[in-house]
């Protein structure tokens, strides 16, 4: 086995987190999406592919560094939200709350002297710098709108197209 049996644990952890985070999307993207605000549940889709992406990327390196997959249970999402700020505010937190998950495997990585982890790593903390800005400009419009400007986020996000994927609207 490449990494040690306490990366792979961790590893497998991060898969779960990973997958609550694409189910919490989910679960905002039907709330806005059902709120008939069709621009923010499709970022929030996105979001929700985006994290699943990452715990496969989890799944790929526990396997390839021969461990075993264990994936651990995954509580159920909120599916309830006061407001859109509420949500997004919800989204930043898993944000944040990931991004120390990631440094928490990043201390791992390093106490075990793992250099193949600890790059694999890298990829996630600079993502997770990205993911953090991208849901606290977001929180930021959101509130600027309030709830009765939220067709202006609407507008937005068409106009600002996917930045998972640098490719502007039509």
């Amino acid at each position: 086995m490449v990494s040690s049996q306490n990366l792979i644990t961790a590893f497998n952890g991060q898969v779960g987190h990973e997958m609550g985070a694409s189910m919490l999307y989910v679960s905002i993207a039907a709330y806005f999406n059902s709120e008939d605000l069709d621009q923010l549940g499709a970022f929030f889709y996105r979001q929700a592919d985006e994290e699943r992406d990452h715990a496969m990327r989890f799944v790929r390196y526990v396997v390839d560094a021969g461990g075993r997959l264990e994936m651990p249970a995954i509580p159920a999402p909120v599916n309830e939200f006061a407001s859109a700020e509420a949500a997004v505010a919800m989204a930043l937190a898993s944000e944040e709350k990931v991004t120390q998950q990631i440094y928490d495997l990043v201390e791992i990585a390093q106490q075990d002297h793992d250099h193949i982890a600890h790059r694999f790593l890298d990829w996630f903390v600079n993502e997770q710098f990205e993911e953090v800005g991208t849901m606290s400009a977001l929180l930021s419009v959101v509130r600027r709108a309030g709830d009765d400007n939220l067709l202006q986020v609407e507008d937005y996000l068409a106009r600002r197209g996917d930045p998972h994927t640098d490719e502007a609207p039509d």
